[in-house]
């Protein structure tokens, strides 16, 4: 118990309280206490709001699906109509769930498959459309997959201090790729044959060389019974016929206590400079009217106080690490209790560490050998560790106390959320993987412009709570903070010099001044350029660009999340300034699939004011303290810049509010190439909700009780479209 006294734990012995540290309690299985149950009538509210907001995905699916009969209505007019229901129907199992082998994206239901039996070539209905209307289908960056992402960077072996030979590999691409459109228009005529629909619309399996046999015609096939979209829409229809959305009046946000929000933007004439921010010991958890006022819109929420209502298990580092090691110690867990894969956020390099000298860097800082000089913080992070897979075998009392300490449990509970849509899935099915999933990382009170503590830029396709559940300051001697702003110096002007050619007299003139001015009050960076034959200088700001820092110095991680409407300006942004930011062994950024599914991009306080200057783009950007839980709706790009050394944890749910924009989503996700880092990622979560939709069976009814009693896995056929 590092933080506690002698005497606080004889008054309020651990054990009684629920949150004994012993080797026997933490690897204790607790069960989750359940949601506080509501009654039949908000029962029904939840299930029919569930219902309304999933009606368009299924109109959707209904609608594509139309196009494509009767489609194939003609088709068979020239060899004897066939009614629909005589659409071959696919024999399926849980782990032969079909998916597109043109775009990698699930399939729900109707597809078109090679009859060919040496042949297990798929296509999804959005793929044919394409191929039908002259475009490549699964989009030009699909095709071109095999030249984007032709390798990875492969580093050298260096010594991480305390731990031996570390072996340190690059997490990158190869930067040599075709400069310009035309490049690409050759390689593909000579990797990939013709592909195109025939007159009348059938489409050809493709050539061998795009995955195909090409000898036969693709046939139209079902995974589900014929018509049972049809009946889900009138099922759901029926069940919603009265109901109605709660009002989403502008007043209603404007009545919110002071006390409950918290301004994160400065944008003119803006409704959404406040976020809201409740207390979570003030704020009942079925409470969740506000919520889902500001969640509908698409904003972010923060919650305070997450850990005030929980038993107060330690997520100390040492004792997550002695829980960690102690269900370690039997069978294939055993190497990975002693070494650990980090990323340094130097060079964004794998770097391996053993496990207990991570920890100590964590609590005390690390010195980086290849810093560029003595004194440069080394800032190292685990992401998912231990793997979301086994969280809760290797750490089973801090799972159960995280589960516990969710907020808006009809939202966030993985197994009895009411409006979770993956808690819909039913038993016997391969689960997607939505955590929990921990974050573990260093960090500094500043930007350091080099390696500083962050996640990069990027955009997840489901809803996410991320909760900050322990941090520590690591204390800076007098000396390494000026041997850290003499290096920054340095690092700006080689800078300058990678960015600019040719450096004028004015130019070196203002080198000059620069190594010898006081940084006293700030840490200064210098632009010299010779556009216009101007010269301008940038101060590096830490946050908000128009907030005043001392009222945010309390602050553990700098969150920046950003509107969806703003992505394509923020898209448009990164692009033109894409070779003044650094990622893989610290390079410029010079080739970029998609500036943030790539997630090689972070902005700094400059760009973030420039952003702001040329596009009149600006983030919400908070800083999240100890205890506060923050939810990011799907499809908001975000970012997080770590100020102090801390340990967050986070889950994915599936809201019936942003089921729409999942659907958006997935189809940015299916243009990226085949291997593309992000979507190998999602479409895991893909094919296992596509599974639920053959497992699902059954139909609603219309009476109360049935309807509240029921687990509405029905309802789950919807998410296989994401």
């Amino acid at each position: 118990y590092p933080k506690k006294t002698r005497n606080e734990v004889e008054n309020a012995c651990p054990f009684c309280c629920g949150n004994c540290n012993c080797k026997a309690c933490l690897q204790t299985n607790l069960v989750v206490k359940p949601c506080e149950e509501s009654g039949p009538d908000v029962k029904l509210q939840r299930l029919q709001y569930l219902l309304y907001k999933a009606l368009p995905i299924l109109r959707h699916i209904h609608e594509e699906q139309s196009c494509e009969l009767e489609l194939e209505a003609k088709l068979r007019d020239k060899m004897c109509t066939l009614l629909y229901p005589h659409v071959g129907h696919m024999s399926m199992t849980l782990h032969t769930i079909p998916y597109s082998n043109n775009c990698n994206t699930s399939i729900v239901d109707y597809h078109r498959s090679c009859p060919n039996p040496d042949c297990s070539f798929d296509l999804c209905l959005t793929c044919c459309r394409e191929l039908r209307e002259g475009f490549q289908p699964g989009g030009s960056e699909a095709e071109t997959s095999h030249q984007k992402y032709v390798g990875k960077c492969c580093g050298q072996v260096t010594d991480v201090e305390g731990t031996g030979s570390a072996k340190r590999k690059g997490r990158g691409r190869n930067s040599q790729l075709p400069s310009s459109a035309g490049e690409y228009e050759v390689d593909i005529s000579r990797h990939f044959p013709d592909w195109r629909a025939n007159n009348d619309g059938s489409i050809p399996c493709p050539p061998i060389k795009r995955g195909g046999c090409g000898t036969e015609i693709l046939v139209l096939r079902r995974n589900f019974e014929a018509n049972w979209v049809v009946k889900l829409i009138q099922d759901a229809e029926n069940l919603t016929s009265y109901y109605q959305l709660p009002n989403d009046d502008v007043s209603r946000r404007n009545n919110i206590s002071n006390t409950k929000i918290r301004q994160s933007a400065c944008r003119e004439g803006g409704h959404d400079n406040f976020l809201y921010c409740p207390n979570a010991v003030s704020t009942p958890d079925h409470d969740i009217e506000h919520f889902q006022l500001h969640w509908t819109r698409g904003e972010p929420v923060i919650v305070r106080n997450i850990l005030e209502k929980t038993s107060g298990l330690s997520w100390e580092p040492m004792v997550m690490w002695r829980a960690f090691r102690e269900t370690g110690a039997r069978g294939y867990f055993r190497e990975e209790t002693r070494n650990v894969k980090a990323i340094d956020c130097l060079d964004w390099c794998e770097v391996e560490i053993n496990i207990h000298q991570f920890f100590k860097g964590y609590l005390e800082g690390r010195i980086h050998k290849g810093g560029g000089g003595g004194g440069w913080p080394e800032m190292l992070k685990l992401k998912d560790w231990p793997s979301s897979t086994s969280f809760e075998e290797r750490l089973p009392r801090h799972g159960a106390e995280f589960m516990s300490a969710l907020p808006y449990s009809d939202y966030t509970h993985p197994k009895l959320g009411l409006l979770n849509l993956a808690t819909k899935l039913p038993d016997h099915v391969l689960k997607p993987d939505l955590g929990p999933k921990t974050y573990i990382a260093y960090g500094f009170s500043e930007e350091l412009g080099r390696g500083d503590s962050v996640t990069k830029l990027h955009c997840d396709m489901s809803d996410a709570v991320n909760l900050l559940t322990h941090t520590t300051t690591v204390e800076i001697p007098p000396w390494q903070c000026k041997s850290i702003k003499r290096m920054q110096n340095k690092h700006a002007l080689e800078d300058v010099y990678a960015s600019h050619s040719e450096i004028d007299e004015a130019a070196d003139e203002i080198r000059k001044q620069m190594l010898k001015r006081s940084h006293s009050h700030g840490i200064m960076d210098a632009e010299c350029t010779r556009r216009r034959g101007t010269i301008q200088s940038y101060v590096k700001e830490d946050s908000h660009p128009q907030k005043n820092k001392a009222d945010m110095i309390h602050g553990v991680a700098v969150w920046d999340i950003f509107r969806r409407e703003d992505v394509p300006k923020l898209i448009a942004y990164l692009k033109r300034h894409r070779k003044e930011f650094h990622h893989i062994n610290n390079l410029p950024v010079n080739d970029v699939i998609h500036p943030i599914h790539d997630q090689t991009f972070f902005l700094d306080g400059r760009h973030k004011k420039q952003l702001k200057e040329e596009f009149d783009v600006e983030p919400w950007t908070f800083e999240q303290h100890l205890g506060e839980a923050v939810f990011i709706p799907a499809g908001c790009p975000h970012q997080v810049r770590n100020r102090q050394s801390c340990i967050k944890v986070a889950h994915d749910f599936v809201s019936p509010e942003n089921l729409q924009e999942c659907i958006r989503l997935t189809e940015g996700f299916r243009l990226l190439p085949k291997n593309h880092s992000s979507k190998e990622d999602k479409l895991e979560v893909l094919n296992d909700l596509a599974l639920v939709d053959f497992q699902c069976t059954g139909s609603p009814s219309s009476s109360l009780q049935s309807l509240v009693e029921m687990p509405v896995d029905w309802m789950v056929h919807v998410t296989g479209v994401m």
